[in-house]
């Protein structure tokens, strides 16, 4: 009873960054809720991502595209490229972002805009032209990306910080402009997980332990700990959630 809530057969999923970790998760949480999936991501194949979609019994598109290098109308024809192939757009899930590390007072031009692109600017304008679709089918269902770093400073990574602080800000303005138009802007905000971003942190056995110490949970988080909110977001049980940051990160913040 209500589990029809989270069905999401019929729909059409974007998941940026789809080839591993958490945007893989993601992308095969939602196949498994019903969905099909359209990987977007700077490497030439998604083929494993596929592999686990099509298993499944759902459709997968790859779409190859560097979002460091694509221009907005670039990210436009991607998400025109999905709804000709696919049928339609109903969900959006931001994931794709770097980090780079480094002092502030030594932070280059460089990594700064590449994270910024990235993070931020890419996420924008991709939602913006996925937006302007789902306006059109009476609505969808954005997700981004946020982070611990949405609600926190951080060490050494100043342009990450700012990034994912703006991806908080974003999905709290979009919420408001296009609730409307019945699509929800939601933000989900792993914490400490093990992908490739942490494995620095992860190979450092005192900050890993510091890390570990202050997490109520006792250990990293998996993408598969992604898997239950992002089906919430994406479907109809999370109909009334508006521009929340949903932090998932074993109790970090509560300490």
């Amino acid at each position: 009873m209500g589990l029809e809530l989270f069905d999401l057969h019929g729909k059409v999923a974007l998941v940026t960054g789809a080839s591993r970790g958490l945007g893989q998760g993601m992308a095969v949480a939602l196949a498994e809720a019903g969905a099909d999936i359209a990987g977007l991501d700077r490497t030439p194949d998604c083929d494993e991502t596929c592999a686990l979609v099509e298993a499944l019994g759902c459709r997968f598109l790859n779409l190859s595209v560097d979002l460091l290098a694509a221009s907005v109308d670039d990210l436009r024809a991607s998400v025109q490229q999905v709804v000709n192939e696919l049928g339609r757009l109903d969900i959006l899930v931001n994931n794709a972002g770097i980090i780079r590390r480094a002092p502030a007072m030594d932070y280059s031009e460089e990594d700064w805009d590449a994270v910024m692109d990235i993070n931020l600017r890419a996420a924008f304008f991709l939602t913006q032209a996925a937006a302007r679709v789902m306006r059109e089918q009476g609505g969808g269902k954005v997700i981004n990306v946020a982070s611990m770093l949405s609600f926190q400073g951080g060490i050494l990574v100043p342009s990450y910080t700012a990034s994912k602080s703006g991806i908080a800000g974003l999905t709290r303005a979009l919420a408001n402009e296009w609730a409307g138009y019945n699509i929800n802007v939601n933000a989900i905000a792993p914490g400490y997980m093990a992908t490739d971003n942490t494995a620095p942190l992860r190979a450092d056995a005192a900050r890993s332990e510091s890390i570990l110490g202050r997490i109520p949970a006792g250990r990293w988080g998996t993408p598969a700990d992604l898997k239950g909110i992002v089906i919430l977001l994406a479907s109809d049980a999370g109909a009334y959630m508006n521009g929340a940051i949903v932090p998932v990160d074993g109790g970090w913040l509560a300490r």
